[in-house]
């Protein structure tokens, strides 16, 4: 059993093969996959997506890439979605602060991000976190915002171990692993042996970040397996230890298998 907690499978580089890749997944042993909204152009085809696969739970938010001109209408727009209709959403996501590409907009991205956290705290759902050379912005949002209804995970982190232990601090979050652990040399697989796996869960990313040895091809949550695999390899235990303990991991914060059985 394995539960793909971060992939975005609605999107267009998958309408030719949809449904061989959902089944390309099941046979490797995903029971769900989380996919994350980017923006109001992204809410269709999810949505779409979610009522055709019921492996497939939406979340709701907006993506920090996608702050521009009309952010204040984008974010009524998702906020509408998600609180006429709360049980259609496991999560608030993907939300936080990306400082990659454009640091004019950084103070939008913040209020942005701190009003998504309080959506979810008002609603009781966990939240999913970018974060991309922000990790200070990041950390100090959480820190005057967390308290204990405050939960989530910090998707496809690579930070250093400094950073992965002030996120456990905060007490309700864990650590979203992908295919980048995958890679050689991966600073992060180094990082994980002083990391519980307790913190850990499994995510794709999909169609980025394929794992190897798949890397720079099309990633998909069939790919799942070969993350748990570097996982195992990591912590010297077998492979269903690992699918066993980041599915459970993923069922504490997001209570997953509630929105499988109302499906």
């Amino acid at each position: 059993m394995l539960i793909d907690t971060h992939a975005h499978l609605f999107e267009q580089q998958f309408d030719e093969d949809r449904s061989e890749m959902l089944l390309r997944a099941e046979n490797e042993g995903v029971k769900a996959v989380l996919l994350p909204n980017i923006d109001v152009e992204s809410m269709a085809a999810m949505h779409a997506l979610s009522e055709e696969s019921t492996m497939c739970i939406p979340m709701m938010g907006l993506h920090p890439s996608s702050v521009n001109m009309d952010w204040k209408r984008d974010l009524q727009v998702i906020e509408k979605a998600l609180f006429e209709n709360p049980n259609r959403y496991i999560a608030v996501g993907e939300i936080g602060i990306d400082l990659y590409w454009d640091k004019t907009i950084k103070a939008e991205q913040i209020e942005i991000f701190r009003e998504q956290i309080r959506w979810a705290k008002a609603l009781k759902k966990p939240i999913s976190i970018h974060v991309r050379e922000a990790f200070d912005e990041v950390f100090e949002v959480i820190e005057e915002e967390n308290d204990s209804s405050l939960t989530g995970i910090f998707h496809c982190f690579t930070g250093h171990i400094e950073q992965a232990k002030r996120i456990l601090s905060f007490g309700g979050f864990k650590l979203g692993i992908g295919g980048v652990v995958t890679f050689k040399n991966a600073k992060i697989a180094e990082g994980l042996k002083q990391i519980d796996p307790e913190n850990l869960v499994l995510e794709t990313d999909a169609p980025y970040l394929a794992p190897s040895p798949y890397r720079g091809k099309r990633n998909e949550s069939a790919y799942l397996k070969e993350i748990a695999e570097k996982l195992a390899d990591i912590y010297g235990v077998d492979y269903q230890t690992i699918c066993v303990k980041t599915s459970e991991n993923a069922e504490a914060i997001f209570n997953i298998n509630s929105f499988l059985n109302r499906a």
